[in-house]
């Protein structure tokens, strides 16, 4: 069976969260062929690959959304087709700018088959015409020149997307809806293989929380790209035969973004518990209350807050220590500017490691803590359960399911906070910090709820049965020995 893993802005050019289970999930199927196509900004991100890809992983294509039109290796803006769009192309073309019922088949053969140039497309009459006609029936209280180039800088990665030559399999599987949601889509359409949709977090609602923060985006624009967005996903709900999320609360969010309910199936993360068993711990002569971060330095961790939430709790408990933990490369701006804070409020003991072994540290902390805006069930919270560690995190994704538990009996591993709440997070380290015995319960309530939900045995048993059931319905022969590559 081949496998057509579709991930955007992820694996394998940044680690942790959906990375890590990407990397997981290949490494827990050996008999399984997998290819990689990779959704990624620009060509500059080209084969910077930070993970040693699995045996298993036998191909990896990359998409560019921010890229223009090459032939031969070379950069050219040459017409590819100068005739205009038949009555049907136009009228789905239409039909999708305006979020109206697509016929997306005659949109995916024209971008696929028709020669097309996207350039040329974009700046030419045919979308200079279906612009107008959109402008005219929902935005003709705005300018129309602001208009029309927001429309082209929106469809212009939509139509890159469109033009990719998708490698054939008999399983796509996306680990999100947007953009790699289509390319699995119009991936079924061309090849009539099977669609799985895997979502960690939700990826309209992620989007939408983005552009409403957005400074570069302003008034009925951010509606313009939330509504692209929407749209792109109930297309990947639409075409999929099995959708995928990793908690109940998501299953609602699906749902009510459009996904069928009887499409959708709960498959929690899962972890190598038993890998965390002889981490090493802290040294009994430590003074310092150790608190682990593990993260991406980015402003969708939110660091900001939490070193100000910090520098607040350390003036009542001066021996406590900030460890972030995780690459501050991915948004080197951000993490400047998280570095400037860290001067500017004259604070001490908070310590940037940079990419990280998060087993030789992790047990050295005496509890963890996650300050995200946005997140879906985070692998750090388990691999901080497995050390027998509580946390502290906002109330995102399924941060309260994993620390207050679903009525399992075991209580609270840690504390819940509100996003970018200064004062709640700083109270939650200064009671955590003052509190060992009940550091020590709740390490204990996490360490029992991963090891009884969150195993990587149970997910892997769980993926095991939808490839099965997928490798049945396309008629590929289910083997349990090793995939060998042929020469």
């Amino acid at each position: 069976m081949k496998v057509c893993l579709v991930a955007e802005g992820c694996y394998p050019y940044v680690v942790g969260g959906v990375s890590g289970w990407i990397n997981s999930l290949i490494k827990s199927f050996p008999n399984i062929e997998f290819i990689l196509l990779a959704i990624v900004a620009n060509r500059s991100q080209r084969g910077k690959f930070v993970y040693e890809l699995p045996k298993n992983l036998t191909q990896v294509y990359e998409l560019y959304l921010d890229d223009c039109e090459w032939d031969e290796g070379r950069k050219t803006r040459k017409n590819r087709r100068k005739s205009r769009l038949s009555r049907k192309e136009y009228e789905e073309v239409l039909n999708m700018v305006l979020n109206r019922k697509t016929d997306w088949g005659v949109v995916f053969d024209l971008f696929h088959h028709g020669g097309i140039s996207v350039d040329s497309f974009l700046m030419g009459p045919d979308f200079f015409e279906i612009a107008r006609e959109c402008y005219n029936r929902q935005y003709p209280n705005i300018i129309f020149s602001d208009f029309l180039w927001t429309l082209r800088s929106i469809y212009l990665p939509l139509f890159w997307a469109l033009k990719m030559d998708v490698p054939k399999a008999d399983l796509y599987h996306c680990v999100a809806t947007g953009y790699a949601g289509v390319l699995g889509s119009m991936a079924k359409h061309f090849h009539g293989s099977s669609l799985l949709i895997s979502e960690h977090g939700i990826y309209t609602r992620e989007r939408e929380e983005e552009l409403i923060k957005a400074q570069w985006v302003k008034g009925v624009y951010k509606n313009i790209w939330i509504e692209q967005f929407k749209k792109m996903s109930l297309l990947a709900y639409d075409k999929a035969d099995a959708v995928t999320c990793l908690f109940e609360r998501a299953r609602t969010l699906q749902m009510e973004l459009g996904c069928p309910e009887e499409k959708i199936q709960v498959t929690p993360n899962g972890i190598d518990v038993d890998g965390f068993a002889d981490i090493p711990g802290k040294n009994p002569e430590e003074q310092m209350i150790n608190i682990g971060a593990v993260l991406r330095v980015s402003p969708i961790k939110d660091v900001k807050t939490m070193i100000q939430a910090f520098a607040f709790a350390k003036k009542s408990v001066p021996k406590l220590k900030l460890w972030i933990m995780g690459p501050t490369d991915e948004d080197e701006k951000y993490a400047q500017e998280c570095f400037d804070l860290v001067d500017s409020l004259g604070v001490s003991d908070i310590e940037f490691t940079g990419r990280v072994n998060v087993k030789e540290y992790l047990g050295r902390m005496d509890f963890t803590i996650l300050t995200s805006i946005s997140e879906g069930q985070p692998l750090t919270i388990l691999e901080s359960y497995a050390a027998h560690k509580p946390t502290i995190a906002t109330d995102v994704g399924n941060c309260r399911e994993l620390i207050y538990g679903n009525d399992d009996g075991f209580g609270a591993a840690g504390i819940l906070t509100h996003i970018m709440n200064l004062e709640e997070i700083a109270q939650a380290m200064i009671d955590l910090a003052i509190d060992p015995e009940g550091r020590e319960q709740m390490g204990e309530a996490g360490y029992k709820r991963v090891t009884s939900f969150y195993r990587i045995e149970q997910m892997k048993e769980t993926y095991k049965e939808i490839y099965r059931r997928f490798a049945e319905e396309q008629q590929v022969e289910w083997t349990e020995e090793p995939f060998q590559l042929k020469r």
